[in-house]
């Protein structure tokens, strides 16, 4: 995951509240459910020493939140003058609700939506509807070229002598033609990774062949219905799916470097919390691969990228200030500080402490690391 929808973040001051909480709109009573938990968590976040401002700006981002489609969870994430919201693929197990000097990041790398841009494409040989999704949401757009209708009669210019085919044809292939263009054009404006394709199978298989091949190698077909009539669920559990195992990909690659970095001892890979905080004070990290910390704490000095495993390597460091705070919030908000990625790992690796990072450049390890 990208830190950089974090940044926001960086410039607040804190404290900080962090909610997480079941954002679930499956049930008639779904809104009282919700007002009813966040009651709870606004109860907890003043227990936790929370001021009456700092809650409103927590409710404000719970409240000017779209209700979720579905089962879903929320995260809001706020200072007194900022709020950062991210919706999660599935609800917490429990709500949270922190107030501390640093945002709890991890919930939002672990469950938040992080899909690359995507296009549906509805396509048959009339023109296409071509969805835009990404960050923002979702648009459509349209590609009817009116120019070239398609029909099989014969004109009066060929009198029924020509092959009736032909123009039919000629519009099909033109229509093709406009529609690869147009779903080419919107590819590159929106950086899309994935393409789905819906219609006809004839409709599909024209439309991918009419496309260059930088755009086709990111085509995935999908049987669901023609234009005008697609199987929405069968669509929306094929995307769900593909983008699910896409996250696996992801965790599984960063995990695969990480371990053949570490395995040629080539110094761009490095685990433990003496090990990555070092490697966050010198904007080392190139990835921070976040397992399961617990409650471990590391020591926060001067600055917010001043991150020691121990008092001893603090005092080295020559810091004048010296303040115990959770790990997992001190490491991902060092990571979003210098602009590194964080990838939330799974049971495929388990490194030491619950925490390694992939670097930019190798470092030589000094006192301070250890």
């Amino acid at each position: 995951m990208q830190s950089g929808r974090f940044r926001p973040l960086a410039e607040a001051h804190g404290p900080f509240a962090s909610v997480v909480i079941d954002d679930s709109h499956d049930t008639a009573d779904a809104d009282k459910q919700l007002e009813l938990r966040w009651r709870a968590v606004e109860e907890e976040l003043a227990a936790g020493g929370a001021d009456e401002d700092l809650i409103a700006s927590v409710r404000r981002g719970v409240t000017d939140t779209p209700n979720a489609v579905g089962r879903a969870g929320l995260v809001v994430i706020a200072s007194r003058d900022v709020q950062l919201t991210e919706t999660l693929i599935r609800p917490p197990e429990a709500p949270t609700a922190r107030v501390s000097d640093l945002p709890y990041l991890v919930p939002v790398v672990v469950h938040g939506v992080d899909d690359p841009p995507y296009l549906v494409v509805a396509v048959d040989h009339a023109g296409a509807d071509i969805e835009v999704h990404n960050a923002a949401g979702a648009r459509t757009t349209q590609v009817d070229p009116r120019n070239y209708p398609v029909h099989k009669a014969a004109g009066a210019e060929n009198a029924g002598y020509s092959d009736p085919q032909r123009p039919a044809e000629e519009a099909v292939r033109k229509n093709l033609r406009a529609t690869a263009d147009e779903v080419t054009d919107v590819v590159d404006d929106a950086a899309a990774e994935m393409v789905w394709v819906v219609g006809e199978v004839r409709s599909r298989a024209d439309l991918i062949a009419a496309l260059p091949q930088r755009v086709a190698e990111r085509v995935v077909g999908v049987d669901a219905g023609a234009r005008g009539s697609v199987d929405r669920d069968a669509l929306e559990h094929d995307i769900s799916t593909r983008l699910l195992q896409r996250r696996a990909d992801v965790i599984g690659d960063a995990a695969e470097r990480w371990r053949a970095e570490s395995e040629r001892d080539s110094g761009l890979a490095t685990e433990g919390l003496a090990g990555v905080c070092a490697a966050l004070r010198e904007g080392a990290v190139e990835t921070l691969l976040l397992g399961d910390v617990g409650d471990s704490t590391v020591l926060l000095g001067d600055e917010p990228t001043t991150l020691a495993p121990t008092p001893e390597v603090l005092s080295e460091l020559g810091s004048q200030r010296s303040e115990t705070v959770r790990a997992d919030e001190a490491l991902p908000f060092a990571a979003v500080l210098t602009d590194a990625d964080i990838v939330a790992l799974d049971e495929r690796v388990a490194p030491r402490d619950g925490v390694a990072a992939i670097l930019r450049y190798a470092r030589h390890e000094g006192p301070a690391t250890t």
